[in-house]
């Protein structure tokens, strides 16, 4: 039997299901702490292998285009942020405080690794830059997000910028440069096991997303986020998109790059990590706010991934030789 063409991909009902299971089972108590140590621990291997994944000659490999990348960081940790500042007067009040400060969250976060790569290729676009700036984007994004984040939202809670940036490291670059070091040995068996690797990805967020939303909850979060601010939150989300969409391939073509190129500068710009935003959650704010903070990031990547795969196809149907 097919699948129906209206239900979204399997991780994304699985989160649903997940944010739902939080709703009506909250973990509480002793039952919290551990959930909470199985999810750093999780996040410590969910880096790791994205280290082993990463072949060192495919960053070498683009980084000599120097001139997309500059764009593609400009896009991400530039245009969003400003957008987010800007809008920042009236997003309270169309959202409340606590999803405005969610939408400003996103938009401090590097862009995705695997989707904007996936979405180049499909669409015929420069794969070799498109693998290196994502990559780069991820790992800057450790510190140059929690100075964005103290830029557009101020301190939150009592950790300093830098006390942030000393976690991120410990938890997420580290793990990171550990599974660099060990891909001389376990480089083949991760390459060999792509398919049921992307699972500890997965999974890594679930928990996340399970541990955090179980104390939102607990602390009201439901009783003090309403429907129509959800609503709002969609509405929001899809409206960011296509204005940056628009900016970054009107800024493609205004440097001048080629068709190859632009495509490249528009799946990687135009994207925000939740693969990288929840855990960075988990370091920049405490307690429930977790909950209220990753509720944007989750829903504008599911906005992003559908809009972007529609794009990715129409660039794909282009004939072979056409470069404008």
């Amino acid at each position: 039997m097919a699948r129906p063409r209206f239900l979204p991909d399997n991780f994304t009902l699985t989160l649903i299901a997940t944010v739902l299971l939080a709703t009506f089972l909250p973990v509480h108590g002793a039952g919290a702490v551990a959930f909470s140590w199985v999810t750093h621990l999780a996040i410590g291997l969910l880096f790791f292998m994205h280290g082993a994944k990463l072949s060192p000659q495919q960053i070498v490999a683009g980084m000599g285009h120097w001139r997309l990348h500059v764009l593609v960081f400009a896009c991400t940790f530039a245009l969003f942020p400003l957008l987010g500042w800007l809008a920042r007067p009236w997003l309270a009040s169309i959202l409340g405080q606590e999803l405005a400060l969610g939408m400003l969250y996103l938009c401090a976060l590097p862009a995705t690794v695997q989707s904007a790569i996936a979405f180049t290729s499909l669409a015929r676009g420069n794969i070799p830059a498109a693998i290196c700036s994502a990559a780069a984007s991820s790992l800057l994004g450790i510190f140059i997000t929690p100075f964005l984040v103290l830029w557009l939202m101020g301190v939150q809670g009592e950790t300093s910028t830098l006390e942030a940036i000393q976690k991120i490291v410990l938890q997420l670059l580290v793990p990171f440069v550990a599974g660099q070091l060990a891909r001389r040995w376990i480089g083949g068996w991760v390459n060999r096991n792509k398919g049921w690797l992307k699972n500890v990805d997965q999974t890594s967020i679930l928990l996340v997303v399970y541990t955090a939303f179980s104390q939102a909850v607990s602390e009201g979060l439901w009783r003090n986020v309403p429907v129509g601010h959800l609503l709002a939150l969609v509405l929001v989300c899809s409206l960011l998109l296509v204005v940056v969409l628009g900016m970054v391939w009107w800024l493609g073509k205004l440097w001048g790059f080629p068709l190859e190129d632009r495509i490249t500068i528009l799946f990687c710009g135009s994207k925000k990590s939740l693969a990288t935003g929840v855990p960075m959650a988990q370091v920049l704010f405490a307690g429930g706010a977790i909950g209220v903070m990753i509720l944007p990031i989750m829903v504008f990547h599911q906005i992003q991934l559908m809009v972007c795969a529609v794009l990715a196809q129409r660039f794909a149907q282009r004939p072979e030789e056409t470069q404008t």
